[in-house]
């Protein structure tokens, strides 16, 4: 017990952290009585009383009086202010989902991973469920979700809700996605990419904040980029704009899923980094990877590294055509930090036009494997708030995200 000796602050520190497990663990459940909190987060229930008491009277929580077994109960809930949205990252291998209110706080959360080939049809009736179960323990109903934001690991076409390239997805081709999202859950459902949505995180509460240029290239099993120009996302004419991950490192590579070849993905992209490990049963998914290379086995992180370089020389080119301040990298890849960050920084000195500022400063992101995720809730409490305008105020926001607001 060490670690709780006489520092100071270490008793601030303490309460900081009971109050987060309070939170989280109602943000997993939903509701849970004070009784039941305590037994969730291991803190005696004098503890919980007193962390839930000061909570609520900050607006954080929200409690009530319950009757279990025939037995009175103060059962204690996240507060949720105007409303409710939800968020949903589709990545290649795994499910977020999110409520929160209008505010922005989250008050319920769920992840469940995917098969390979996941499809359209399948995983969205699966979200839809998720949704509903989650709405029911927060005590809420449909009719409080306002909106819902969904990222895809593919570019999204604005004037179709399409996915705008072919070979990325296979199972989500042809479907608009917001609509058929739209039909199961009977809510309004607005969609963009991962890398889009990553970068609007960024850009409102993360590392992008104040850029008026910055790319958010997001480095996992794909690998892709929102790119931000004077504070706005810039999607392009189709949706593709941002993505790094099929720019061609090597004309004579290998084949990529897109149809080119030598593509950045081929050579950086999870699958493509793992698959140089393909004789080691040890080594069957990127975290195994990530997991070695923190442990300081030299094979990973050279490979890791080698990534960077590659990653870096595709962020020169993208740097040269539209002049970042700011490039964050978010996605798997960038929990090994400096291990990626420092040969990615040394390949795009090499290959970027210095200006009088230097060059575009490249960090991690601020917000984690959660970006995505708060983008997608940034989405659909944008949209929240502009169905509540008056349709003249339409006019002067993005003409994509208005046709979308508009479907």
């Amino acid at each position: 017990m060490t670690g709780l000796n006489r520092m100071p602050g270490s008793q601030t520190s303490l309460r900081e952290a009971n109050r987060a497990r309070i939170v989280d663990a109602l943000k997993q459940h939903g509701r849970l009585t004070q009784v039941e909190l305590a037994g969730v987060t291991g803190l005696s229930p004098a503890t919980v009383s007193n962390i839930v008491k000061e909570l609520s009277g900050s607006g954080v929580l929200h409690t009530a009086i319950t009757s279990r077994s025939g037995r009175r109960a103060t059962q204690v809930r996240l507060a949720r202010r105007l409303g409710l949205v939800a968020g949903l990252h589709f990545s290649t291998r795994h499910l977020r989902v999110a409520i929160a209110d209008v505010a922005g706080t989250i008050v319920a959360e769920h992840h469940v991973p995917l098969a390979a080939d996941h499809r359209h049809d399948s995983e969205l009736d699966r979200a839809a469920l998720l949704i509903t179960d989650m709405l029911e323990t927060l005590g809420a109903t449909r009719d409080e979700l306002l909106a819902i934001g969904l990222g895809l690991p593919a570019p999204i076409d604005p004037s179709t809700g399409m996915i705008s390239t072919l070979g990325l997805m296979r199972g989500w081709e042809g479907v608009r996605v917001d609509e058929a999202f739209r039909s199961r859950i009977k809510r309004p459902v607005y969609v963009d990419s991962e890398a889009n949505l990553g970068a609007r995180a960024e850009l409102h509460s993360g590392a992008a904040r104040g850029a008026r240029g910055a790319a958010y290239i997001r480095a996992g099993h794909v690998i892709s980029a929102g790119l931000i120009i004077d504070g706005s996302i810039f999607r392009g004419v189709t949706g593709k704009a941002g993505q790094i991950g099929h720019i061609t490192i090597d004309e004579n590579g290998p084949i990529c899923r897109c149809g080119s070849r030598g593509c950045l993905d081929m050579f950086a992209s999870g699958p493509a980094l793992l698959d140089l490990f393909r004789a080691d049963p040890g080594m069957q998914r990127l975290q195994d990877l990530l997991q070695r290379a923190e442990s300081g086995d030299a094979s990973s992180q050279r490979v890791i590294a080698d990534a960077g370089r590659h990653i870096g020389i595709a962020a020169a080119s993208l740097s040269n055509l539209f002049d970042p301040q700011v490039i964050i990298i978010g996605g798997e890849l960038a929990q090994t930090g400096e291990t990626l960050l420092a040969p990615l920084r040394h390949a795009l000195e090499r290959s970027v036009l210095a200006g009088h500022s230097g060059w575009p400063r490249v960090v991690q992101s601020q917000l984690g494997e959660k970006a995505e995720l708060i983008g997608c809730l940034a989405l659909a409490i944008e949209q929240a708030e502009l169905s509540a305008l008056p349709p003249v105020a339409f006019l002067s926001e993005d003409p994509a995200l208005r046709s979308e607001a508009n479907a």
